[in-house]
Parts: structure tokens; sequence; C-alpha cells
């Protein structure tokens, strides 16, 4: 994906190596180029497509052995491995990592979600401190929501814009776009890679983001599939967890709400297990429990676990309250079951209450009625926090993908 525009030090855009060839440099001075960066490209980590990985090797300045050493590690879990060598390699700890799409939470170790946060972090510094940032300029982001989103798909956009990159954006694409015409969602991911760097997709189906990943040559990034998962915002959960509380180890957590149909809450289950000592509380109304795959996947990695029907006596026991809202569109036309499950658990002053002075209380947003308004100017109150933490995820991933470390 980036290539080598010109061996001046710095990598910059181009979707292949073969820009590499498009060059005119003599061959005098194509030597001084690779004998000058060619090493120092693979010892930062940095993707080396084909085209350079030949030069390098025909100019001595990369052995065969070297070249594998530093690809086989992948970030990547079996279960969602797409085929294909997309993707840049950045230094993960004493091991080199492989990021090429964003899909599920399982494919982060905590190695590489402490690696994300570091950039995040120096993401929140270029957002504050250095505004007109082009480390992305010249790349085209493709955004394709087929279901309704405010903060994601605008976080996104906000953070390839903050990097100096452009927006390729469809709304409402189960509507407004080629879709409504009976197109496979293979086939216009094929068709907007054409177009773009790097494409962004909320889908209505659970597994959509998979296919995605599967149909491209560029990186796909999950913003939502259904009922499946949300990579992005459980990355941005668990860095506002850190942030807020200073730790992720030992923390007690209660996911409150629609758990049955929450991808957030499922992305979030998964990344949590990651971290040692860690309990969760589940507190639903019974008709939206939490499915027994994420209690199964728990079980797996030896994380406490527990089912509540009594949200303060969890509250007052956790470091983290999750609030999610009872998701009305995932019901259909059972609104009997909806209205049943809607306005259970409610978290306000008497919430607040019986809540530790660090604990904090997250939302992924929208919410309606299951924070009360007057809870918002509690300093324990962390979901606009949160959100705006997603835009420096958000520019982190972006640049992780299309740039590398």
């Amino acid at each position: 994906m980036a290539a080598l525009s010109s061996f001046t030090g710095c990598v910059s855009r181009g979707p292949t190596d073969d820009s590499l060839e498009a060059r005119k440099f003599d061959d005098s001075s194509m030597c001084k180029c690779f004998s000058s960066f060619g090493r120092r490209l693979t010892d930062r980590g940095l993707a080396v497509g084909a085209a350079t990985q030949s030069a390098l090797l025909n100019r001595g300045k990369l052995t065969k052995s070297n070249w594998t050493r530093r690809t086989v590690q992948t970030s990547r879990s079996d279960s969602s491995a797409v085929e294909g060598d997309r993707g840049h390699l950045f230094p993960v700890g004493k091991k080199y990592v492989r990021l090429q799409d964003v899909i599920e939470a399982q494919q982060f170790d905590r190695d590489t979600l402490s690696a994300i946060f570091e950039v995040a972090r120096q993401m929140e510094n270029i957002e504050k401190n250095s505004p007109g940032s082009q480390i992305l300029k010249g790349y085209l982001m493709a955004t394709l929501f087929y279901e309704p989103s405010t903060r994601t798909r605008l976080s996104f956009e906000s953070a390839m814009k903050r990097l100096g990159g452009e927006v390729l954006t469809t709304e409402n694409a189960r509507e407004f776009s080629s879709a409504a015409k009976g197109e496979t969602l293979e086939d216009t991911i094929r068709t907007v890679e054409g177009y773009s760097d790097i494409i962004v997709m909320r889908h209505f189906e659970s597994g959509a983001a998979k296919r995605a990943a599967n149909a491209a040559k560029i990186p796909v990034i999950n913003a939502g599939d259904g009922p499946g998962q949300h990579p992005t915002q459980a990355l941005l959960d668990v860095y506002t967890i850190e942030r807020e509380i200073g730790k992720l180890d030992g923390i007690t957590v209660g996911l409150v709400g629609d758990l049955a149909n929450g991808r957030t809450v499922r992305s979030l289950a998964y990344m949590l297990a990651k971290y040692n000592d860690v309990k969760i509380y589940f507190v639903s109304p019974d008709v939206v429990k939490m499915k027994d795959d994420i209690k199964d996947y728990l079980s797996s990695k030896n994380v406490k676990w527990e089912e509540s029907a009594d949200l303060m006596e969890v509250a007052s026991k956790c470091d983290v309250v999750y609030q999610t809202r009872i998701q009305r569109e995932r019901f259909g036309e059972r609104i009997d079951l909806y209205e049943k499950a809607r306005g259970k658990y409610i978290v306000d002053r008497n919430v607040l209450n019986v809540l530790q002075k660090h604990a904090i209380v997250l939302h992924p947003l929208p919410r309606l009625d299951e924070i009360t308004v007057d809870v918002d100017d509690d300093p324990r109150a962390a979901y606009f926090r949160q959100a705006k933490n997603g835009l420096y995820i958000r520019m982190a991933i972006l640049k992780l993908l299309l740039l590398g470390w």
C-alpha cells in the first residue's frame, strides 16, 4: 500500500511499490538511496512491498532470513486472518506486528493494545498542538455506512482530515448505494477500493466486516457489523478506562443494558479478557441478556463474570459502570419486548450515591433515558470524554494502517 515515492528518508502515498519503477533514478543514485535507507526502513518496522523487497535483496541490503524474520509476526488471530500481505509492520516489544485490518476485538493482544494507545497519545498531542498535520496527505478514506451513525462516522472523518487526508463518504449506503439495486457487498468493496486507500464500513449484518476484508486489497476497518462487534469502540473504551482509572488489570466492570444486541459490550468483553484479575458483571433485562458465546469465551480465559439483577449493588462494587441503551431497531416487530426491557436499569443520582469516588460511568452513546441528564455534571460521568478519545484512537488506527509505526 504505502510505497516509497522517493528515497529521501520518508514514506509517502502510493498504492503499491510499482511507483518505485516509475521514478527516473539512474543506477548510481538508486544504489545510494538503497544504501542510505534500505536497512533503516525495515529496522523501523515499515512495510516493504514486493518490488522494494526485490530491489533491496538484489543490492545486498536485506537478506532472505532477515526479511522472513521481520514479516512472520502478526496481530491477527487465526479466526480473523485474511489472506494477503497488506499492512505495515510495527514494533511491539521484541516482535514486529503486522496490522492489516481492524475487524474484531480478539485480534489484539495486550502488547499491541499498549502500542496503539501510545500512538493515540501522540495523536492527542497532534490534535491539540499541531493543527494542520499533513502526515496522511494524499490518502483517501472511504466510509461506507449501511446503518445510521453520528460519533463513529464523524470521528473517523475528523481523524482523517486532522491528519491531512481526504474523505469519500456515503451516509446511508443501504438505501442510497448500489446495494439497493442488489449489488453484493464483495462487489461494492472491490469497486470502492479502486477509489480509496482505506475503507471504514458499518453494516447491518454480523460478519460483514470480515467478508469485506476478505474481498479487499486495502485495509478495512469494522465500524460496527449488526449485533456482532465494534472493535474501534472497544479500543477507545479500554483507552478511556486506562486514562481515567489508571490501570486495566484488577478492575471490576459492570456492563448494563442491552447486552444481547449491543456490539459495543461484546467487543469490550473480548478486549477486557486480555487483562489480569478482571471481573465483569452483566446487568440486563431478561430479554436482552448477554449471549452464551461471550460467557463461554470469558470462562475459557479465566475471567470472572456474574449476572445480577441489582444495579445498585453492582454499581457499588465497580470501577466502571458501562451503560447502554435498549436498541429498539433490533426488536423488529416485537415492540412489546422492547417496551418490557426499556427503562428497567437507569443510571441516576441514586446510582451515583453508591458509586465509588474513583469510579466512572461510560456509555457508547447515543443515550435515550438510561442515564439521566443530571448525572452529566458529575466528574465521574466520563462518556463525553470517552467520545472525544474516539478521535485519538481512530487517528492512531488510520496512521498505523496507512503508514505503519
